[in-house]
């Protein structure tokens, strides 16, 4: 598939509008990492917005105090979510199984 090439404006702007997920997606894990925002409130209120929905779960639950790159492979294996799943991939009975694990934590 052939995409057509991008003018300076339009890669200014797509150059900008990842910058400011990538900003979104920094300002919610360290929000997790704090705890002014859980995991349950990201995965049910804020999925629905584009650039929380392309964070990945394994990021998400990495931000979580105490819990590195082990901890989160496992929680995920434990839930029955693939390595590379996104939040709005996510689907409804590993959103509960996944928010019930981490409440039990």
């Amino acid at each position: 598939m052939n995409l057509k090439p991008l003018t300076d404006d339009e890669r200014t702007r797509a150059r900008e509008k990842a910058t400011a997920a990538r900003s979104v997606r920094a300002d919610i894990k360290a929000k997790i990492k704090t705890g002014e925002m859980s995991v349950e409130e990201v995965i049910l209120s804020r999925s629905s917005e584009e650039a929380v929905g392309r964070l990945k779960v394994v990021d998400l639950l990495r931000a979580l105090p105490g819990v590195g790159e082990r901890r989160a492979a496992g929680i995920m294996t434990t839930v029955g979510i693939a390595p590379t799943r996104r939040v709005r991939g996510l689907g409804v009975h590993q959103r509960k199984a996944l928010i019930e694990l981490l409440a039990t934590d």
